[in-house]
């Protein structure tokens, strides 16, 4: 089984080069602005370019940016009429794979979709079920290609979910896929990271670098 992991493409779609794979997985943040028509624009782009992959299985899980969604400007039942696998807290088996998917991130800043305070979060991992087998979200859990400036302060920080993290290692997934916490010039969290313990492959699929929004990548390719 071979599986294409993208993220934070940010209307930058359409620079990518489609991959010949069995599912394609994107961990959110399609679209940019906040505006609610700009982003609806933004979101129908992205989803008519998802939807003619050329792949058996898309799957897509929204990220903060893709605040249309949230609102329901562009609803749920829309996508997955596109033959979309979309989820919002819920599963889907792809193609024998047990697929668990969430918007949901710490809250970070004001006016962005699916943010929930820290000590609120755990109630939405606790209802992953033990049998997933890949674990889709739009944040990274603690620790894992999650390091980040924090403008605050101007000090290195590992930004991701402590709770998401906790759970993670209760299910041992195959795969823990997100993105949401880019590249910038002096950090990279693209790529793929396996514990020492091997039971989990973690992988930040962000496309985009921080400041930038270039396309400096193409996601990430993981075979299982």
């Amino acid at each position: 089984m071979k599986i294409w992991h993208i993220s934070d493409t940010h209307c930058l779609h359409g620079l990518l080069v489609p991959q010949d794979v069995d599912i394609v997985i994107h961990s959110g943040d399609c679209s940019n602005d906040r505006d609610t028509a700009k982003n609806t624009n933004q979101v129908l782009n992205f989803l008519d370019w998802f939807a003619n992959l050329e792949i058996p299985h898309r799957v897509f899980v929204a990220g903060n940016h893709d605040v249309s969604i949230e609102r329901r400007a562009v609803h749920p039942s829309y996508i997955r009429d596109l033959g979309i696998i979309y989820l919002e807290n819920d599963s889907a088996n792809v193609a024998g794979l047990n697929v668990w998917g969430s918007p949901i991130t710490p809250s970070f800043g004001r006016g962005w979709a699916w943010n929930m305070a820290r000590h609120k979060i755990k109630i939405v991992w606790d209802i992953i079920p033990e049998n997933t087998d890949i674990v889709v979200t739009h944040g990274p859990p603690q620790g894992v290609l999650d390091l980040s400036i924090n403008y605050k302060t101007n000090e290195l920080e590992y930004c991701g979910c402590t709770a998401l993290k906790n759970r993670l290692g209760i299910i041992n997934p195959k795969l823990s896929l997100f993105g949401h916490i880019h590249n910038n010039k002096k950090i990279k969290n693209s790529g793929l990271l396996t514990h020492s313990d091997g039971t989990t492959i973690y992988s930040n699929g962000t496309v985009v670098e921080d400041g930038k929004m270039q396309v400096f990548n193409n996601g990430n390719i993981i075979e299982l």
